[in-house]
């Protein structure tokens, strides 16, 4: 059986033409950086700088290898289709002309082309991917089972990024800054209590909790027992204890020197967690336990 392509199907699927470099409809040539346009359907709303000199630096010891794909808009001007972070970097690498392949495509095309071509990259955050999927459904009027045509992903994986779009504003920030990983958000999703996801997220990135932590959060909660615990966060628009038990986790956290945990289920019955990483930090807890008794 053929292995499919981690990456998709890639833009020369979407083009019809896997070799689109003979397509008579396309050409390749010098073009002068000035007479280039960014494109406006980017999807891509974030280029690192450190990546973008690395790749200036390489292509000034060995040029652009991979053309840029322009199509015209008249005046003698061009707009970029795919390779916005490569112009970005010949800018900087201070290139005069880069080689372009230029196409004759219509707006609804070139959305679509852009979509597509981002989708394939790896470095894309799980929102920007989402995000993409999106507006491929929205403006290309797509179903779903058509996108993952398009895309070579399966049906099940754009859902599961498409779900993401349902998350409170600042989780989908999260992802966007890579605080937390697609894995901690797919947990997150499964809870239906908004406040109660912004305050697990909020505790996620105080503890560095694991995926199989959060999963495990996920499921006590669904399951109704209810063991809620004090946010890191006191900001956090849920607060399950009264002040006097968040301040006390306070006082527990500087005298431990490290997290301290409440939880409480229905019937008022709960326990203080002090967890550790290793022999070494529990020890140093049973040090300071054992010093209360003097």
């Amino acid at each position: 059986m053929a292995r499919r392509n981690a990456l998709g199907r890639g833009l020369g699927a979407l083009i019809n033409d896997a070799d689109f470099v003979n397509d008579p409809s396309s050409s390749i040539s010098q073009v002068e950086i000035g007479k280039i346009e960014a494109n406006p359907f980017q999807p891509r709303t974030e280029f690192d700088d450190d990546t973008l000199i690395e790749l200036a630096t390489s292509i000034q010891e060995l040029g652009l290898i991979q053309p840029i794909t322009l199509r015209k808009i008249g005046g003698g001007k061009f707009q970029i289709i795919a390779g916005e972070r490569r112009f970005r970097a010949s800018q900087v690498a201070g290139l005069v002309t880069v080689p372009c392949w230029v196409r004759e495509v219509g707006d609804d095309q070139m959305l679509e082309m852009a979509l597509v071509e981002n989708i394939q990259r790896e470095n894309l955050s799980a929102i920007e991917v989402a995000l993409s999927y999106q507006r491929l459904i929205d403006e290309c009027n797509l179903t779903q089972d058509a996108l993952s045509d398009k895309v070579g992903k399966k049906r099940a994986t754009i859902s599961n990024y498409l779900r993401l779009l349902k998350l409170p504003a600042v989780i989908q920030n999260g992802l966007q800054k890579r605080a937390l990983s697609m894995g901690h958000a797919r947990a997150i999703i499964n809870i239906d209590d908004e406040d109660f996801q912004v305050e697990l997220y909020h505790q996620i990135i105080a503890e560095g909790l694991s995926v199989r932590k959060v999963e495990e959060l996920v499921r006590q909660y669904n399951q109704g027992e209810q063991e809620s615990e004090i946010p890191n966060n006191p900001d956090a628009k849920r607060e399950p204890f009264p002040q006097e038990f968040v301040s006390l986790q306070q006082h527990l956290r500087s005298y431990f020197d490290t997290s301290v945990n409440f939880r409480m289920n229905d019937k008022g019955k709960g326990k203080i967690v002090i967890p550790f990483d290793d022999p070494k930090e529990l020890e140093r807890i049973i040090s300071i336990l054992d010093q209360t008794k003097n």
